[in-house]
């Protein structure tokens, strides 16, 4: 058994004074660089140009956005609006940026809001350890997992929630191996996934998104783990485009399904998958790989980013209050109110 220190080496997300720092996945894995954003409107255009990206992640990064608003004497509720627009999927924004709001209306001054946001920051990678163990511990020893997307340090305030699960189950020796889907069209699971487990030891294998059903037929693998950017209040999850079909097959297959989440990535406002709006990107993004045209002149695309898999294909979703096996209406007011 390793300690979980091997396994949480990264923070994506940094606050020094005066600029938020953000660490630039759009170059990863080849290049390491930051970008300093120093207004409200930098860190909405960050979002959006998916320099930052992850539900949990954008959430802290909006609530640094307000901080810096405030700190420049801006329009907060314009400010507020802007960020809000930047990603519309990601509950977590949402979330974090009502929390920010509701201290504003409570008279909270510049230094107040700074605590605020570094509390929403410090929270979720406390949440995240807690996933982790959760999640771990419905596994048993020795299995191998399929994780799809990024969901570790780069998407959250570090460690990650699937792969935070990842993370804790290998150090207690009960994840042998991993494989990532590439997760077309950015690749994080090829750019970005691959290179966390990498740098953090942990044996990982990348595949072709197309052959994931193949991999479960095989008997490789014995879970699928993966994060969430909204649950509705019936379990029904919205995550990276790709996640319902891997669901579909791992049913098929006799394959458990995990979920791991933040509580803030909970809406129970929403009561069923089909009121969560699936964000629309440029059509443009699957023409190309890595900048290089693969694709027609003339060409069209349809480009959703998310999709959204009915609760009742998902075995357990995890959260820092708990693991909710079998997830459906019932259960998770039970965890989260009406």
């Amino acid at each position: 058994m390793q300690t979980l220190e091997h396994h949480d080496t990264i923070r994506a997300v940094a606050w020094t004074d005066g600029a938020l720092r953000l660490l630039d996945q759009r170059r990863l894995p080849f290049v390491e660089t930051w970008l300093d954003c120093r207004s409200a409107d930098e860190v909405a255009i960050a979002i959006r140009d998916l320099v930052v990206r992850g539900a949990p992640a954008i959430g802290i990064a909006a609530a640094w956005g307000v901080v810096l608003a405030a700190r420049q004497n801006a329009d907060l509720d314009a400010a507020i609006a802007r960020l809000r627009a930047a990603r519309p999927t990601a509950v977590n924004l949402m979330w974090a940026l009502d929390r920010m709001r509701a201290r504003i209306a409570a008279g909270a001054d510049t230094a107040a809001l700074e605590r605020e946001a570094q509390s929403i920051q410090d929270e979720d990678l406390a949440a995240n350890r807690r996933m982790g163990e959760l999640g771990a511990a419905l596994i048993a020893a020795g299995s191998s997992v399929l994780t799809h997307c990024n969901t570790g340090s780069l998407a959250t305030a570090g460690f990650g929630t699937a792969l935070g699960v990842i993370r804790a189950g290998f150090a207690a020796g009960k994840i042998a191996q991993v494989y990532a889907g590439e997760t077309r069209p950015w690749l994080q699971g090829a750019r970005l996934t691959m290179w966390e487990l990498l740098r953090d030891g942990i044996p990982a294998k990348l595949i072709a998104d197309s052959a994931a059903s193949h991999l479960m037929k095989s008997g490789a693998v014995q879970w699928v783990i993966v994060g969430a950017d909204r649950i509705a209040a019936n379990g029904d999850t919205a995550n990276k485009i790709g996640t319902y079909q891997l669901a579909i097959a791992a049913r098929h297959h006799g394959v458990k399904f995990m979920v791991v989440a933040p509580s803030s990535t909970v809406d129970m406002q929403t009561a069923t998958g089909d009121g969560i709006d699936i964000e629309l990107r440029d059509p443009a993004e699957l023409f190309a790989v890595g900048g290089q045209r693969t694709v027609v002149e003339g060409a069209q695309a349809w480009n959703p980013v998310f999709d959204v898999t009915p609760h009742e294909l998902i075995d357990a979703i995890v959260t820092e209050r708990g693991a909710i096996e079998r997830p459906d209406r019932a259960r998770l007011r039970a965890v989260f109110g009406a």
